[in-house]
């Protein structure tokens, strides 16, 4: 089986995990714990990504139109902080991790603290609240849609992450061998 398709099996794996069997009552807000699952997984590439990178190769960038390693490291913790402090209401983080810090340790712990602060935004959130409408580049959107905007944006740059990683001849985390989620159990009444 082919990298991509084990990845995709792996998350589509782990979200249905943080939903039980369709036998069985649906979870309570099943679309912001579905959205706290998925969050959590491409969280944890990025930063396993980032602790990846050797601190030689932070300042590296591929073109000189891009970031480098190191800033795209520190843009990922600066968006975590924008759409998170949106959707908790809180006052815009003056982070600027992309533009003021450069070694590897400084950043990777800017990105530890950044997904921290998310969690926080996400588990705090359900589908009811997640219905209340935000401002987000001059249009309003429901908060869940804004932590899925969060969602993608960490994965769309975890996926320029990999691509820096493999250019270095790194393996990224996610093409590791991993040990598959375990299979859900099946509901008491499909035993038989």
């Amino acid at each position: 089986m082919n990298k991509t398709l084990t990845f995709c099996l792996s998350l589509v794996a782990t979200a249905a995990m943080s939903v039980p069997c369709f036998a069985q009552e649906p979870p309570a807000n099943p679309l912001s714990v579905g959205e706290k699952t998925v969050y959590s997984y491409l969280a944890q590439n990025a930063v396993a990504g980032a602790a990846k990178m050797p601190e030689e190769n932070y300042s590296f960038r591929p073109t000189p139109d891009v970031r480098t390693f190191g800033q795209l490291v520190g843009h990922i913790a600066d968006a975590n902080h924008m759409f998170c402090a949106l959707v908790l209401g809180d006052p815009p983080a003056a982070t600027s991790v992309e533009k003021t810090k450069t070694t590897k340790a400084d950043l990777v712990q800017a990105l530890k603290d950044a997904v921290a602060y998310c969690d926080n935004a996400y588990a705090g959130m359900t589908d009811a609240k997640g219905l209340d409408m935000v401002k987000l580049m001059g249009r309003s959107f429901p908060k869940l849609t804004v932590l899925s905007i969060n969602s993608a944006h960490t994965d769309e740059h975890y996926g320029n992450m990999v691509t820096y990683l493999r250019i270095k001849g790194i393996v990224p985390p996610t093409s590791e061998q991993r040990t598959p989620p375990p299979a859900a159990k099946p509901a008491a009444d499909e035993k038989k």
